[in-house]
């Protein structure tokens, strides 16, 4: 590049005008380039790249001049870096976000847009084009462009807006409770319109859904969790529904047999649209819910009538695996009928089958007597939790014993069976599961890996558990699987297995005093999924609470990672990466790594202006601490930034008391600063 000019303090720091205009340039490529763009948006998102288009061409014509620019424009230049990358995360959000869920957020996504396109114009309202030497074409288009952003009027697209009218007309009848059916070739052609058209777009959107809960969970409360739910049930119903001659046709051996229960039980299959049945309660033969779920010896579970049927037209392979059956016996699984049983009731679905075993559910609350109430009660609750028993002690057995095929089965029952309630982890570990379990944590086979750690999760949410998991030695082995398991979700539950158990002290320290432990966690914080970084963060967090494992943190280089995390929207982790640096910066090897970077007091004080109420609270704590320790170099930093003070001055009217605090104690710091006009 010819000509580097010298360095120039702009508001988003010291960043010399070259570095200023490679990273303008840059970031705008990578708009430019973007390919696959969303169904959703799409206007948006491609107005937007024209728009970034049209600006380029103007920084690569100033990158190649010689003349020093004036300070006016260094500021402007320095906002549009700073708009364009959030056109960069916002149409990303749209590329890799769901598809249905931008959709029920449609107006809120175009006004995004439309504070983007505004906030463009104004900063090109600082241009002084006149003072650039640049050619009259390219001023042209920038003088073309600043009139349609200033012109530009808030864009929501026409068609978006009544797929969306006809998705919430498809969940409001979801919802209600009158037995209307959902018309699922509407669903079809509304899920076709936003780009979803196979079984694999189906499976991808829900684990979009699914990602995005848990991004809302914290943040956008219980009613937009359970909407986002309610749209992950409508699409799974969909997509078993749909796809259903997809699937039988995938495996042949099913159809005769699938076709036949259909004919027989239509009711059934008539019930399967009305309710949101979860895929776990649905026999793989009927695609119905499992009335009297059994166990055949291959360890998969169908429902009695269709499996019987199955063996009774001569077959003699499980239908899932297409393993021979060595006996026919069908062994009642007694926990997974419980749990469809107590969805029924939730869900008020009617129990079509005897249910003795279970006198609760025997008897019409017509025909208790009062004093009855208790005692089948009692006796419900006796009958389930020795069918938990029976079933775990099953397949802990099978864990012992079995095949890798019937391991892997046996430990996705027991990791299915240990997702809900308490007493289900104490009897599954009681069974004597957790040695099994940390045992096949070095398996080869992928989905025994997977399964097993994630069967350990589940069952260290008890406390006590926690303590049998530890002492059957399986630290090393979680460890391994966070360093290189075998898929990438068996290293994000072995991360958040760690996170679990080091919620007890003493693990704290066991766990940090692994040479291996952090590092793995830093290493999937830096390349892991968003779900993976999340769930390093936190067992990062969680570790990092215990002092000398600060330390250990910083020395495996957690921090360059987490500053870079804060820069990346699309991570959805900013929250708890700022916590973690604040906690780090409490040490003095954490405080000097984070002095250090030049990137992060601008994003400090970004976060100060967009931040949650946790992001301010940890940026106002940070930047608290290296003005004190910074000095007089801190200090000019922060008041360059036209930003800083504002920003402070609303903390300090409408921040939580801590942050209210510290931002008046840094608006002390700077006053001197301030009065002599530094």
């Amino acid at each position: 590049m010819g000509g580097i000019l010298p360095p120039v303090m702009v508001s988003s720091g010291f960043l010399p005008t070259g570095s200023l205009l490679e990273s303008l340039i840059y970031v705008s490529k990578e708009v430019t380039s973007m390919e696959k763009l969303p169904f959703v948006q799409f206007k948006n998102v491609s107005m937007m790249i024209r728009r970034v288009k049209l600006i380029t061409s103007l920084f690569e014509e100033i990158q190649d001049t010689n003349h020093t620019l004036p300070p006016s424009s260094i500021l402007c230049l320095t906002e549009l870096f700073s708009v364009i990358r959030r056109v960069k995360h916002l149409i990303q959000k749209c590329k890799e976000g769901s598809s249905l869920w931008n959709l029920v957020q449609t107006e809120l996504v175009s006004n995004q847009f439309h504070s983007t396109v505004k906030d463009m114009g104004r900063a090109l309202d600082i241009l002084p084009l006149r003072l650039l030497h640049v050619k009259a074409d390219t001023r042209e288009k920038v003088e073309f462009l600043h009139k349609q952003t200033k012109r530009a009027d808030l864009s929501v697209d026409p068609g978006e807006l009544q797929t969306m009218e006809e998705l919430l007309q498809v969940m409001a009848t979801n919802n209600e409770k009158n037995n209307k059916f959902i018309d699922f070739r509407k669903v079809r052609e509304i899920l076709s319109n936003i780009g979803l058209n196979s079984p694999f777009d189906y499976y991808e959107e829900i684990s979009k859904l699914e990602a995005e809960a848990e991004r809302q969970a914290g943040t956008g409360g219980p009613i937009v969790v359970c909407n986002i739910n309610n749209l992950i049930s409508l699409i799974s119903l969909s997509k078993s529904l749909i796809f259903r001659e997809e699937e039988t046709t995938k495996t042949q051996y099913l159809k005769q047999c699938s076709a036949s229960v259909r004919h027989h039980d239509h009711t059934s299959s008539s019930q399967s649209m009305i309710f949101n049945i979860p895929d776990e309660f649905r026999c793989s033969i009927s695609l119905d819910l499992m009335r009297d779920p059994v166990i055949v010896t291959s360890g998969h579970t169908y429902d009695r009538n269709s499996i019987a049927q199955w063996i009774n037209s001569g077959h003699r392979t499980c239908p899932k695996s297409g393993q021979r059956l060595i006996q026919m016996a069908l062994i009642p699984n007694y926990a997974l009928k419980c749990l469809i049983h107590q969805w029924c009731q939730e869900n008020n679905v009617p129990i079509m089958e005897s249910t003795s075993s279970y006198p609760a559910l025997r008897r019409s609350s017509s025909e208790r007597k009062p004093c009855q109430n208790d005692l089948d009660h009692i006796s419900a609750t006796k009958a389930a939790a020795d069918a938990v028993k029976m079933t775990a002690e099953y397949f802990v057995g099978k864990l012992a014993t079995g095949s890798p095929h019937t391991q892997r089965q046996a430990a996705y029952e027991l990791r299915l069976l240990a997702k809900t309630g308490m007493d289900n982890r104490r009897i599954i570990a009681e069974a004597g599961a957790i040695p099994f379990l940390v045992t096949l944590l070095g398996s080869h086979d992928l989905k025994i890996q997977e399964n097993a750690v994630t069967a350990l999760l589940n069952l260290s949410i008890l406390d006590n558990n926690k303590k049998l998991i530890m002492a059957a030695g399986s630290i090393d082995g979680i460890i391994d699987v966070v360093q290189s398991g075998k898929t990438m979700e068996a290293r994000e539950n072995a991360a958040a297995a760690i996170f679990s158990l080091s919620m007890m002290d003493d693990y704290k320290v066991i766990i940090g005093a692994r040479p291996r432990a952090i590092p793995a966690l830093v290493t999937l914080l830096e390349k892991g999924t968003t779900g993976g970084k999340r769930d390093a963060a936190t067992a990062l967090l969680n570790l990092a609470v215990y002092n000398a494992n600060k330390a250990f943190v910083v020395l495996a280089g957690a921090v360059p990672v987490l500053i870079d995390l804060l820069m990346d929207n699309n991570a959805g982790i900013t929250d708890d990466a700022l916590t973690v640096l604040s906690l780090l910066s409490r040490c003095a090897e954490g405080f000097e790594e984070i002095r250090k970077s030049r990137a992060l007091l601008p994003l400090l004080i970004d976060l100060l202006r967009f931040g949650s109420p946790r992001g301010k609270h940890n940026s106002i704590t940070l930047l608290l601490g290296l003005c004190k320790d910074g000095g007089e170099e801190v200090a000019r930093r922060l008041l360059i930034n036209p930003q800083t003070i504002p920003s402070l001055q609303r903390l300090v009217a409408d921040g939580s008391s801590k942050a209210q605090r510290k931002a008046d104690a840094l608006l002390r710091n700077l006053k001197p600063d301030l009065e002599n006009g530094n």
